[in-house]
């Protein structure tokens, strides 16, 4: 019953906030009168709210520019964690674009979809991606290619950071700085999570979207980790290959960190 009760008044804030804040958006988008990210990280905090998720950063984001950040993906969540802190656009799957709501509230922040199974149309989006990137504009790349359920990291796909290659062969950049970022659910109501409980903020494969959705309402409580690691720069005589491995263990020993010396977060 308390589970109904809350899910129902977190679904009532969260339409209440996007019928106010959406509009704004659009107006940002199409008149440059603020930036863009002001209205999306107050939109991605009022989700978390109303999803009772707290956030703690560990480190920063480097200022330098070209950035790609490789991070690892437990949750559609952590788009907003991210997204609720530092100013991001993120580089998401295809199948995204057409989900109703999250693709239109993805394309507001102006995210770039890829489709990994169409080797044809991979130039012409790493393309994009190099522009951005050469724009300012700090991506961030889930590089496992996939979400993972948050207790193990999967292996990075080299072939997700041709766009810093692109950006480079372009002539958009001489090089491009890479900073490994972990995220790591930590706490459920105040109480360190173990294996066990951990799955209960992942979204893995298959899984329908709505009913995770609804799992996540009624429980509530859950805090998040994110810790910005040491960037390395990726210049044209960089292995991509040896880059992918570098960023993996990187993450990998960041998440570990996050696990393994959990600290509640004070707020999201």
């Amino acid at each position: 019953m308390i589970g109904k009760i809350r899910t129902g008044l977190a679904l009532s804030w969260m339409v209440a906030a996007s019928a106010v804040l959406v509009p704004l958006q659009v107006v940002s988008m199409k008149t440059g009168l603020w930036p863009e990210t002001v209205i999306l990280k107050i939109w991605h905090r009022v989700m978390l709210q109303a999803l009772g998720m707290r956030v703690r950063v560990v480190g920063k984001m480097v200022e330098s520019r070209p950035l790609l950040i490789a991070a690892n993906h437990i949750s559609w969540t952590d788009i907003m964690a991210l997204g609720s802190r530092v100013d991001v656009t993120f580089i998401a799957k295809s199948e995204l674009a057409g989900w109703p709501l999250f693709g239109f509230l993805s394309r507001l922040q102006r995210t770039v979809f890829i489709e990994r199974e169409r080797k044809r149309k991979s130039g012409d989006q790493a393309s994009e991606i190099a522009r951005r990137l050469a724009a300012g504009n700090a991506m961030v790349l889930f590089a496992e290619g996939s979400t993972g359920d948050g207790n193990l990291l999967l292996p990075f796909k080299s072939t997700l950071f041709g766009a810093a290659s692109m950006a480079i062969a372009e002539g958009a950049a001489d090089h491009v700085v890479i900073q490994p970022v972990s995220i790591a659910y930590t706490h459920i109501h105040g109480l360190p999570m173990g294996r066990r409980h951990r799955p209960i903020a992942s979204w893995i494969g298959d899984m329908d979207l709505v009913p995770h959705v609804g799992q996540l309402l009624a429980e509530g409580g859950l805090d998040v980790e994110i810790r910005f690691g040491e960037p390395i720069e990726f210049s044209a005589k960089s292995n991509r290959k040896e880059v992918t491995r570098l960023m993996e263990e990187r993450v990998r020993e960041l998440m570990l960190a996050s696990l393994s010396e959990p600290t509640p977060a004070r707020k999201a």
